[in-house]
């Protein structure tokens, strides 16, 4: 009876031998020693490598330590190193300093360090997806909460997304070197510029002028009333954005140093060819509505030809899929962020996305849900989001139609999510909406007197449009006019002279 039971025990399968964390401590010794020995080495890496990649905690430290100092334009050697480190508990039980000096006394390091910090990167994904796998298998085993698998699948795609992006290792608080590491090379953008875009350009050296470009992380909303022109609006800033990045890969500017950005453009109201035939009609000086009709002749079709021509390398993607969930929409720009480098989202409009469901019951919490998604979305991808939103018809009840802040439409929360709130107002189309009757022979001459005053009045804001920055983070609210020609959806800088003699009531 015992045998019996020992060869069932024996037979059973055996539960397996803990494993061990990817990791390659002497790959990170050598390394290191060949940074103390040679400094340049860290200039030649192609690797992003950064202290949060080192398995070995004393290792992280040593490699932050000679970043630092590096960047300080000090020379880092073991004696260089050692006031740094005589008080470190873990080094000592390595050692103490003589440690740091026993990293350098081989130097085989120096026969491949681009080889071991590659090595070292790659471990540390390796431990990063471990860590994806485990917390995917424990939620998805976990039943003792509401079982939401949707919701599992999106947090485990970002959580991927992240360590692809080479991101998730370095997620714990910034030191403040860090930090100001990264504004110095904002204001450096800014300053090569020409002194007013820090971010990515909008294409209009008035709106650059006023918001300083649109920055990475940032959700700004564009609001306004039908008619307004606000896709027109968005369809420019996204057009001019790619179209900067497309003419400065031309001229040899590494992505990185361009103001212009890779555009994905999430319509879900026009269909991809209808925002094609509006950039169509905008680059080539055509009516988009004689593109639509046909009403074209052979001159404008080569002008048409030859702008399609210059345009097919543009770094600009729409989508139109209807009916996007806010955890779809987050899940293809992601792809598209690691496809080909996004720098801007564009979302036609915010109204018209869906939550996840569960808040369906209740609108206000779906579109809190939604600009929610976006900010951190903007935040995920480190890329500038312009939603456009819908605002209520309490604008049109007043005598001064203006949008304000108020007039958001069915959500606080938009406001509160948003760095920066832009609405776009034309008094043209209120004032053209007023025409009076139409004066004729034998008529009241009240009745010409009142049409030559609209006239008047007409003439004075036909093409003038207002871009209101009602919330900034960043600087002073306030407005910016611009020209609009309706006819080709183009929203282009007013020339001085123009701004002069247009000039009406500033409330600013």
């Amino acid at each position: 009876m015992a045998e019996d039971f020992l060869i069932t025990a024996l037979d059973a399968p055996q539960p397996p031998q803990a494993r061990q964390l990817p990791a390659n401590i002497e790959a990170e010794a050598a390394f290191l020693g060949a940074v103390l020995i040679d400094n340049r080495v860290i200039e030649e890496l192609n690797t992003p490598l950064k202290p949060g990649h080192f398995f070995e905690p004393v290792h992280a430290r040593i490699y932050e330590r000679i970043v630092q100092l590096l960047d300080r334009k000090a020379v880092v050697t073991p004696v260089t190193l050692k006031p740094y480190f005589e008080a470190d508990e873990a080094l000592r039980e390595l050692g103490g300093v003589t440690y740091l000096a026993r990293l350098t006394a081989d130097g085989q390091g120096l026969l491949a360090p681009r080889e071991l910090a590659e090595q070292i990167y790659d471990l540390a994904m390796l431990r990063e997806l471990v860590s994806v796998g485990r917390n995917l298998v424990e939620s998805a085993l976990d039943t003792s909460q509401s079982v939401e698998p949707m919701q599992q699948i999106e947090q485990a795609e970002a959580a991927l997304y992240a360590v692809a992006d080479g991101a998730s290792t370095n997620n714990e608080a910034k030191d403040f070197s860090t930090a100001t590491k990264t504004a110095l090379g904002m204001i450096e953008q800014a300053l090569l510029s020409g002194g007013h875009v820090s971010g990515k350009t909008t294409g209009l050296t008035s709106v650059n002028e006023k918001v300083g470009g649109l920055h990475d992380s940032d959700l700004i909303i564009l609001a306004g009333r039908p008619g307004m022109g606000k896709t027109s609006l968005a369809t420019n800033i996204a057009f001019n954005a790619a179209d900067r990045l497309r003419r400065d890969r031309l001229d040899g500017i590494a992505d990185e140093k361009s103001v212009g950005a890779a555009t994905a453009f999430f319509s879900l109201e026009m269909s991809a060819d209808q925002l094609a035939t509006r950039i169509l009609a905008e680059q080539s000086g055509i009516s988009s509505e004689a593109l639509r009709m046909g009403k074209i002749s052979r001159d404008d079709f080569q002008a048409l030809s030859f702008a399609s021509q210059r345009l097919a390398e543009l770094p600009l993607f729409i989508d139109d899929t209807p009916a996007l969930t806010i955890a779809g929409l987050r899940a293809r720009a992601r792809r598209l962020k690691r496809r080909h480098g996004l720098g801007l989202v564009v979302v036609d409009y915010l109204q018209l996305l869906q939550g996840s469901g569960r808040a369906t019951d209740n609108r206000v919490n779906e579109i809190s849900e939604i600009s929610r998604g976006l900010k951190t979305l903007a935040k995920e991808l480190s890329v500038p989001v312009i939603a456009l939103s819908q605002l209520s018809r309490a604008v049109e009840q007043r005598e001064d139609k203006r949008p304000m802040l108020s007039d958001l439409r069915e959500s606080g929360s938009i406001e509160q999510d948003a760095d920066m709130v832009w609405f776009v107002y034309r008094e043209d189309y209120y004032v053209a909406s007023r025409e009076p009757k139409q004066p004729v022979g034998g008529d009241d001459p009240k009745i010409h007197d009142a049409h030559a005053a609209w006239q008047a009045e007409m003439e004075r804001v036909y093409g003038l449009a207002e871009l209101i920055v009602a919330k900034q983070r960043h600087g002073a609210t306030g407005k910016v006019r611009m020209r609009f020609e309706s006819r080709i959806t183009r929203f282009s800088d007013l020339a001085e002279d123009a701004l002069a003699a247009h000039a009406y009531g500033d409330d600013e």
